[in-house]
């Protein structure tokens, strides 16, 4: 799971993130099994009054994550965006192990750089 923190707020820490992205594991999972429509594929956007979580699944099972301000518009692009850089600079990398920490110079660069281009401010994390 990849953890994008889009708003201007304070930073999750590592524990947090994967506290986080556990919970919401669950509770996607649990959402798929709940609706009562055919062929949902879980939550997509948790809206609170502070933030929004956004997730995007890819056909992989990875899951991105981004929280953003509440109403922050085009993430959806974002999130794709996002992957192709992960799929380009994270997998491709032979000395990146799956379900680690990601610590490569070349995703934390292009990564900032698709945050700036998007055209808001945000603080990213991982």
């Amino acid at each position: 799971m990849i953890w994008v923190d889009y708003g201007t707020q304070g930073r999750l820490d590592t524990n947090d993130s994967l506290r986080l992205a556990s919970l919401w594991h669950s509770m996607h999972a649990i959402s798929k099994e709940l609706s009562p429509v055919n062929g949902c594929n879980g939550i997509e956007v948790l809206e609170a009054d502070t933030f929004d979580l956004h997730c995007f699944q890819a056909l992989t099972g990875t899951k991105i994550f981004v929280a953003t301000e509440p109403g922050t518009p085009g993430i959806d692009s974002l999130l794709k965006t996002i992957y192709e850089i992960y799929t380009d600079y994270v997998l491709k990398n032979p000395f990146y192990e799956v379900e680690m920490p990601i610590r490569c110079e070349l995703w934390d660069l292009n990564l900032a750089l698709a945050v700036r281009k998007d055209g808001k401010a945000g603080l990213v994390g991982r």
